[in-house]
């Protein structure tokens, strides 16, 4: 084949896999005049190689190189470059610049636009080559070991035997010599390459002795020409035309249909790695609708941000989403719940009418007691809430913490109050979560449960026992609430504080949440009329319940 090129850009395609995407990309390059080789993988089955062929057809501007069989990180990969490269080169003497892609990169402008671009930069290289000490995306703790180490284990097939034999040459203190006068780079794989460079690489007199060294080192692809470029190019500009964004394990992020809008602001003239079935992005980038639309100003930093918060979700989770593959570990940094949420103690005792009130100033819908022994109670007395979350005690005991978790996030961006106090299903598991939770924000009045008995049964012998397994419950409480790994926001009164000052306590109590128009309008929750309970506090203390309890209230058990 000796074909005269049209244009200045030459393509190498390296395809293992969605060989039907391959072809339609390289089909773009032609019909723009661009000469292409494609590397079809030796693991292809040869009716799939054979298949594309056919698609393709025949084409002046067209040649598939000698195959080799790629598996990741291998030397192979770059004996495939390095022969689809001379190919190109002798085939089509015209070509400027050769740019390297995969089978799954795509094209984000027009090939006149990357033209262009070339052309007013004909002597300069696109390749991002890094010295291997300012290298520090590398992963696995291999940095300048992958050039003085010897590789002779598959990294993917054969892990253990590659970990073991890094820490036996570690141990024994092997260290290669690294050829002169070479100077190891690394760097992305796809780059973009003057004629002038490449036939320098692929010429050089001492090629046959960086093989041999390079064949031995980790994942020589992002190094062999990362390394020679320096030595031949006249100018290097060290980016890569091909956006490719990694995750934290290394692997390239895919692209989807819905990452469109995103990839029209890159400054790149290439992307990888696109999912073959992204027909959106397909039939977009590889047709003129680009040009029918109005142009956009690329926006890297933009696209850096996208992937950066992606990561930290992936790694992090979302605040307050818990899923079985993103359970957040205990220490995580994260927030524990979807959103703000405020819990009351003892306010619906000492207080007429609380939850209503509550919802007045706040406008919020304020629950009950989550926690009931009986029944969750929910606002308005409602079976079944947001999430499809049920009433049911029994579902909810199953994991307390989750059914706190799942409700705040199924009403996300509407802050949830509901009561909560010793005489609730109380969960060390619980009480520990919101304690240190910094979304929650809660209020407690010491031994206001003793209105709750004293409002409901007579003294008795069992009632002293309830009320003595209560204060010990409210004490636990308070003493993980008042530690110092604490992050929630904590109020805390005692019954004689409300009952010295109860407006002053309420309006403290919601003044986060409360809105002032409508405190003004409604006033305070009245006081519940507390007429006798103090000679039921005396009646208690005298059928044998500690003295402890009632410090909450201040000597107004008299003597």
């Amino acid at each position: 084949m000796n074909a005269t090129a049209t244009g200045t850009l030459g393509i190498v395609m390296l395809c293992h896999t969605a060989l039907r995407r391959a072809a339609q990309v390289a089909r773009f390059w032609l019909e723009a005049g661009c000469p292409v080789v494609i590397h079809l993988d030796r693991a292809v089955p040869a009716a799939e190689a054979q298949a594309m062929r056919d698609d393709l057809g025949s084409h002046p501007l067209l040649a598939f190189g000698p195959r080799h069989r790629c598996d990741w990180g291998s030397w192979h990969l770059v004996a495939a470059t390095q022969d689809a490269c001379d190919l190109l080169l002798r085939q089509f003497p015209q070509v400027g610049h050769v740019l390297l892609t995969s089978g799954a990169c795509l094209p984000l402008r027009p090939a006149t636009d990357m033209q262009a671009y070339l052309a007013a930069h004909p002597q300069t290289d696109f390749i991002e080559s890094v010295a291997i000490e300012h290298a520090t995306w590398t992963m696995g703790g291999l940095s300048e070991e992958r050039f003085t180490l010897y590789f002779p284990f598959n990294w993917h097939k054969q892990r253990w035997a590659f970990d073991q034999f890094v820490e036996v040459q570690r141990k024994l203190r092997i260290r290669r010599e690294i050829p002169r006068p070479l100077r190891p780079h690394m760097g992305s794989q796809w780059w973009c390459l003057t004629r002038a460079t490449l036939s320098a690489i692929l010429n050089d007199p001492k090629r046959k002795r960086y093989e041999r060294y390079f064949r031995r080192n980790w994942i020589p692809d992002e190094s062999y020409f990362q390394t020679l470029a320096r030595m031949h190019a006249r100018a290097i500009e060290s980016r890569s035309l091909t956006l490719v964004k990694f995750d934290r394990n290394g692997r390239p992020n895919l692209f989807y249909d819905d990452h469109l809008h995103l990839l029209r602001r890159s400054d790149c003239f290439m992307a990888r790695k696109i999912w073959p079935e992204a027909n959106r992005l397909y039939d977009f980038f590889l047709s003129d609708a680009a040009r029918k639309l109005p142009p956009v100003a690329p926006e890297p930093a933009k696209i850096d941000r996208y992937f950066e918060l992606a990561e930290r979700q992936r790694t992090q989770g979302r605040a307050g989403l818990y899923m079985q593959s993103r359970f957040p570990g205990i220490d995580s940094s994260a927030s524990k719940t979807a959103g703000p949420y405020s819990v009351f103690s003892g306010f619906d005792h000492m207080f007429e009418h609380f939850e209503h009130w509550l919802g007045q100033v706040t406008g919020t819908r304020p629950h009950g007691h989550l926690y009931a022994p009986e029944r969750v109670q929910f606002h308005g007395g409602a079976k079944v809430w947001h999430g499809a979350i049920s009433d049911s005690a029994a579902i909810r005991d199953y994991n307390p913490r989750m059914f706190l978790t799942n409700l705040l996030w199924a009403t996300r961006g509407e802050r949830q109050c509901f009561a909560y106090g010793p005489e609730d299903t109380m969960d060390h598991e619980v009480n520990w979560f919101m304690a240190t939770d910094t979304n929650a924000e809660i209020h407690v009045i010491r031994g206001a449960w003793v209105l709750g008995l004293w409002q409901r049964a007579e003294i008795s012998e069992s009632v002293v026992a309830e009320a003595g397994r209560l204060h010990r419950r409210e004490q636990d409480w308070l003493e993980i609430l008042q530690s110092r790994w604490r992050m929630a926001r904590l109020q805390v009164w005692s019954v004689a504080d409300i009952r010295h000052a109860p407006e002053l306590a309420l309006k403290k109590a919601v003044s986060e949440i409360a809105d002032p128009v409508a405190l003004t309008a409604h006033g305070t929750a009245p006081l519940r009329p507390l007429d006798g309970f103090d000679a039921y506090l005396l009646a208690l203390r005298n059928a044998g319940l500690a003295p402890q309890v009632f410090k909450n209230f201040q000597g107004d058990a008299r003597r």
